[in-house]
């Protein structure tokens, strides 16, 4: 789709990612970017990117309650970036039922909640698309990471349905697969990662490219290739990880 004149939704938009996208949309010519928090007051670096096209929402993903509101709140919107995530440690035969539970919440049914809502809003509008961020990891687990791998690989699959509902309607779906950024999410573990800022550029140039399937940076587009060679290959070598 074009990004040029587009209002874009984008959750989990108060750092990180989230904050990064909401520029880099701007910076694309959005005309409009909704920017979604859990709490308004962390939204307040996002607004001041610009004040006059960037719009702070109440967003808490897992509360059907307060997305059920979005449609009158973001009528207008062309482009929902499900960006909004949670990620907890430990081994899935070790990790707590409610840090399952909290994953599987804001990483999959987070996603579901808001394209439920917010399809139909952008149909209204003449059409344009959905950006699920996934995760590297959703295509071959780390074992300590098995819960945040399990949650996004259930919403990759759930990304595959929506693509094929949506076909010939008008709405794009894109799965974005990032490896190692440099957020808090990933702070005090120690390998390469990507600044936010890049991977946030990638993204919006592969959505107003029409990729499906964006690979946002070199991490994550290395392993893709091998990935796609020797997929079993890359399963053992993550799982050693």
């Amino acid at each position: 789709m074009q990004i040029r004149n587009s209002v874009a939704l984008v959750t989990g938009a108060n750092r990180g990612i989230g904050r990064e996208l909401v520029a880099a949309l701007l910076k694309a010519g959005a005309a409009k970017v909704y920017a979604g928090a859990r709490r308004l007051d962390s939204l307040d670096a996002t607004k001041a990117l610009d004040p006059g096209r960037v719009v702070p929402l109440l967003i808490d993903v897992t509360d059907r309650d307060l997305v059920a509101v979005l449609p009158a709140k973001a009528s207008d919107i062309t482009l929902l970036v499900n960006n909004a995530g949670v990620l907890d440690f430990g081994p899935i035969l070790e990790a707590p039922f409610d840090a399952i539970d909290r994953n599987f919440e804001t990483n999959f049914y987070g996603k579901l909640n808001m394209a439920r809502a917010l399809v139909p809003v952008i149909e209204k509008n003449g059409g344009g698309a959905v950006v699920n961020i996934l995760t590297l990891v959703a295509l071959a687990s780390m074992p300590g990471l098995s819960v945040y791998n399990a949650s996004k690989a259930a919403a990759w699959s759930m990304t595959l349905s929506l693509r094929a509902s949506l076909a010939g309607r008008n709405v794009a779906v894109h799965s974005v697969f990032p490896g190692a950024v440099d957020t808090e999410m990933l702070a005090g573990v120690e390998m390469p990662k990507t600044p936010p800022a890049d991977v946030a550029a990638a993204i919006v140039a592969g959505v107003g490219a029409g990729a499906e399937d964006i690979f946002p940076d070199r991490m994550s587009a290395g392993l893709y290739d091998a990935w796609k060679q020797d997929h079993k290959a890359v399963e053992r070598q993550f799982a050693t990880m």
